[in-house]
């Protein structure tokens, strides 16, 4: 019994589960970039299950991880959730010398102004509520920083000018947007400081969120190279 061939199925779903397996362990750091693409070069061109069970059996016991979903099941649309007559038109949001933050369940106006001197200013849109169309922030930073953090699926365009400072972008906004979908703005100044956008989950630290993203990328390099054959 031993010595008939294994379906070629079986081989193929093997792969797949072997590649599924390699890209955890490479967004959990138990592969360099190196290791991974060695040892998916020797998952493709395995021709017995033997082949493919050694490639992970040295490897540590994966952790539980919610992070490493495909992507289009964890950036689902933001929608609107707030009447628009119920909106601010302006708000201010200061820290001077000091820290300020905004997260949480809470509902930004209109036109958030945002100033940072010489202090630190924390904008979370994760799990606000947001009405109908184009919510703006103006971000003015000197001396200091502002970190803000948006949720995948928000449309997102920025605008900021950094003098001696710095400023992370994320643009992540699609053409032709319905106009009653929720976006968001960013325009600011920064000189001397720093301005640092992020895309994370609710609940997602900065490091899981860079694993996560890691992660995706690899399993997207490792199909388009299993559909190359």
């Amino acid at each position: 019994m031993n010595d008939i061939p294994r379906p070629p199925v079986a081989l193929n779903q093997a792969r797949e589960r072997t590649v599924q397996t390699l890209s955890e362990h490479f967004a959990q750091d138990n592969l360099s970039v190196e290791q991974l693409e060695e040892r998916l070069d020797l998952c493709y061109r395995a021709t017995a299950l033997e082949e493919l069970e050694v490639l992970t059996s040295d490897l540590p016991m994966l952790r539980p991880s919610t992070e490493l979903a495909p992507a289009e099941e964890t950036t689902p649309a933001v929608r609107a959730t707030v009447d628009p007559a119920s909106v601010r038109e302006t708000q201010v949001a200061v820290a001077i010398m000091s820290g300020n933050s905004r997260k949480g369940t809470w509902s930004p106006p209109r036109h958030l102004y945002a100033v940072a001197v010489m202090g630190g200013l924390e904008l979370d849109f994760r799990e606000a509520r947001f009405p109908p169309g184009e919510t703006q922030v103006t971000v003015f930073s000197l001396m200091g920083g502002a970190d803000i953090i948006v949720p995948p699926g928000l449309p997102v365009r920025s605008n900021v000018v950094a003098i001696m400072g710095g400023f992370e972008q994320v643009d992540q906004a699609p053409d032709n947007l319905p106009p009653d979908t929720p976006r968001l703005k960013i325009n600011g100044f920064v000189m001397m400081g720093g301005v640092d956008m992020s895309v994370r989950l609710p609940g997602e630290s900065a490091r899981d969120a860079k694993r996560r993203r890691k992660e995706e990328r690899k399993l997207k390099r490792a199909e388009r190279k299993r559909l190359r054959g």
